[in-house]
């Protein structure tokens, strides 16, 4: 599984990866400027990726995560999301019918929806999936002056990133985000600032898919249930309501006895 590490200790908040995914996704740069100053994460269709910073003089990668086991992709009914055997997790605008679904699932917000399109879709980093299927890498990466993104194999680049803690102890906090919460994620990020002061969600060991499965999993079953119900009552109110009119419908056999006297 390929993945990205994102060293913050290096980054120096230039932005050129952000510029590079704008350029390749075909988005309109100048809202994607706009958007930067009015988006509180940075992050907004126009902008699948952002730097924002963190700490004195720190900076932290934001975007999606490409999760090991992404919530994104049990939440969404017709599979318009989707998690790739190399890694990434994709978007296929022709299968999604709206519902966001995944926007609410996503424990880092990341997804995104184009509010103000006729025919919205959501936006959301591909990692450049069409780029690595061409044996290239992602532009954020290919982009990056000061090598603070590293793309390669998911294990070795948390082998790296350990190394790093290890022979930098002073420069690092012990700690790869990434590595466990929520499953774990394939973008990997070492700083020396605690990154819950950049809105990092508090995190916790499992994977939402692994707590929700069993639920998403009952739910056509749940949802006959209760059409069955519903069908049911409703059958029985207009039966109900027949007879009522029908007994209205009857004369009135003592007027009826006193017109024949």
């Amino acid at each position: 599984m390929i993945g990205i590490l994102f060293d913050g200790t290096r980054c120096t908040g230039c932005e050129r990866c952000v510029s590079a995914c704008v350029e390749t996704n075909g988005l309109d740069p100048v809202a994607a400027a706009r958007d930067r100053a009015t988006t509180r994460d940075g992050l907004s269709a126009n902008r699948p990726l952002s730097v924002m910073p963190v700490g004195v003089e720190g900076f932290v990668r934001n975007g999606c995560m490409h999760c090991v086991e992404p919530s994104c992709v049990s939440a969404c009914l017709v599979g318009a999301i989707s998690k790739t055997p190399e890694g990434p997790v994709i978007y296929d605008p022709d299968k999604c019918i709206g519902c966001r679904y995944c926007m609410l699932a996503c424990p880092f917000h990341v997804p995104r929806y184009e509010w103000q399109e006729t025919l919205p879709l959501v936006k959301k980093c591909s990692m450049c999936f069409e780029r690595l299927e061409e044996g290239g890498k992602p532009a954020c990466v290919e982009t990056c002056p000061s090598d603070a993104l590293q793309f390669g194999n998911r294990d070795a680049l948390l082998a790296e990133a350990h190394r790093r803690i290890q022979d930098h102890p002073g420069r690092y906090l012990p700690r790869v985000w990434g590595e466990s919460e929520w499953g774990g994620t394939s973008v990997l990020l070492l700083s020396d600032v605690d990154l819950s002061e950049a809105g990092w969600p508090e995190s916790t060991t499992a994977s939402i898919p692994s707590l929700t499965d069993p639920l998403v999993h009952k739910t056509p079953f749940i949802g006959a249930g209760v059409l069955t119900c519903t069908w049911a009552l409703s059958a029985i109110i207009q039966r109900r309501q027949k007879l009522m009119n029908h007994g209205d419908d009857e004369p009135d056999a003592d007027a009826s006895s006193r017109n024949e006297s």
